[in-house]
This record gives structure tokens, C-alpha cells and sequence, in this order.
């Protein structure tokens, strides 16, 4: 080969590497830009399944909490239908004490009070309360139930409770028994 081709064939070679290399760099921002679309693609759903994540875990989290306050709930009222079925009991104790403090017996007065008293403490620690009510209060139907109206004997007790009929009750500050009341027109 002469000096001449081997120039020549050099040239083409450089040519060919220089066609190359620039057909490489066209291509590799086509490959960069296809791959940072690819990794923009991948932090998407990364972003998309960290979000579904926390959102579930919040709502397993709320869960895990109201089935706590309804078991607690639940355990509060638990003994609920015992203790209303009792309440006859803890009347007719209190009509008792009045009939035997007529009679004037002092032994029996005290023996129906002690025991009285005893199932009273009793229900009170498992949460049952007593409403406070008396006549001249206002009627309020969250707590009472009128059972009659009448003619208001003085004014001040117009649309007021008259008299108590029967004692109601709150077992951990939810209405038990509606207390049963007279109220004034």
C-alpha cells in the first residue's frame, strides 16, 4: 500500500470514529432523558405507594382506637341489664323504710337500713348514681319522664316538676332509668 491509502484509510477510520462518537452523544441524551424519565416514573410510584402507606396506617391506627373506647365502652355498660333488673329491688327497699319508720321498730328500721344501705354501695360502686331531683326543678326529657301534668299550684312551678314518682338513675352518666315526674302547667 502506498502512503497515499494508508493516509486515506486513516482519514476514513478517523471519519468513521468521529461519526461514531457523535452518533454516541446524539444517543446518549436520548438515553439520559429516557432514563430520568424512567426514574421520575419510579419516584412517582414510590411517592404514590408511600402515601397509600401512611393513609392506611392512619386508618388502622383510628381503628386500633375506637374498638378501644368500644371495649371500654363496652365494659362500662357490661353489667347493665343486672344492675336495671335490680332497681325494683332498691325501690321497694326504699318504700320499706318508710312503712317500718311509721311503725316505729327500731331494730327492724335499722336492719332494712344496713341492708339497704349495703346494696346501695354496692350498685353505686359498680357505677350506678342516683339523679338528684327534686320538686321545683326544671323539667329536662334528657333525664325525666312526665308521666302526668297538672294544674300548677303556684306559679313559680308552671312547666317545673311538681313531684317524683320514681327515682331514676345513671349507670356511668348514661340514663339508666329516666327518672318518672309530675310537671305543672
Amino acid at each position: 500500500m502506498s502512503d497515499q491509502n494508508i493516509h486515506e484509510e486513516l482519514e476514513n477510520e478517523n471519519l468513521q470514529d468521529n461519526v461514531q462518537e457523535t452518533e454516541s452523544n446524539v444517543e446518549q441524551p436520548q438515553a439520559e432523558t429516557s432514563e430520568k424519565s424512567e426514574l421520575e416514573i419510579i419516584k412517582e410510584q414510590l411517592a404514590k405507594e408511600k402515601d397509600q402507606y401512611l393513609r392506611l396506617f392512619a386508618e388502622f391506627d383510628n381503628y386500633k382506637k375506637r374498638t378501644s373506647r368500644e371495649r371500654m365502652d363496652i365494659f362500662k355498660t357490661a353489667n347493665k341489664e343486672v344492675i336495671t333488673s335490680l332497681l325494683p329491688v332498691l325501690d321497694d327497699f326504699g318504700r320499706a323504710l318508710n312503712q317500718i319508720e311509721k311503725s316505729g321498730d327500731d331494730n327492724l328500721t335499722q336492719g332494712i337500713e344496713l341492708i339497704n344501705n349495703k346494696l346501695t354501695e354496692t350498685l353505686r360502686g359498680k357505677g350506678l348514681k342516683q339523679m338528684e331531683i327534686k320538686p321545683g326543678d326544671d323539667f329536662d326529657t334528657d333525664f325525666h319522664e312526665a308521666i302526668t301534668q297538672i294544674p300548677a299550684p303556684t306559679e313559680d312551678l308552671k312547666g317545673k316538676i311538681v313531684d317524683i314518682v320514681e327515682t331514676g338513675y345513671l349507670l356511668n352518666d348514661v340514663v339508666v332509668r329516666y327518672a318518672k315526674v309530675v310537671v305543672g302547667l
